[in-house]
């Protein structure tokens, strides 16, 4: 867990204490929230409790789920190449059907995103 996914979490989805949340307009509309990173069961419960989030995390080790979706890649940074986590939302319906791939994820508007149909 970054600061910038911290930032982006909190505008994205936002945090439960918030009267202003991203997060319970979305779950006012039926939507689940989850994030998925291949950051460990500990460190996300680490990241959950000092910065309480609402949504589950799931920790994908071993990157299955991630090289699944195919949002574990090669990224670059400076000129510097490395593997990593592209920003993806799925919109998943109730029989696990993806409705929706949001590829170029706004993070200061993610929810407003995932409600424009």
């Amino acid at each position: 867990g970054s600061e910038m996914c911290i930032r982006d979490s909190f505008r994205m989805y936002g945090r439960s204490l918030q009267p202003e949340d991203n997060y319970d307009t979305l779950t006012a509309q039926g939507y689940e929230v989850v994030g998925i990173s291949p950051d460990s069961a500990g460190s996300h419960q680490k990241f959950i409790a000092k910065y309480n989030l609402a949504f589950n995390l799931i920790a994908d080790t071993d990157k299955k789920i991630l090289e699944d979706y195919g949002v574990w890649a090669e990224k670059s940074m400076y000129g510097r190449k490395y593997m990593g986590v592209l920003r993806t939302t799925f919109i998943i319906d109730e029989q696990g059907i993806i409705e929706r791939v949001i590829t170029k994820v706004n993070t200061k508007n993610a929810a407003e995103q995932i409600l424009k149909k």
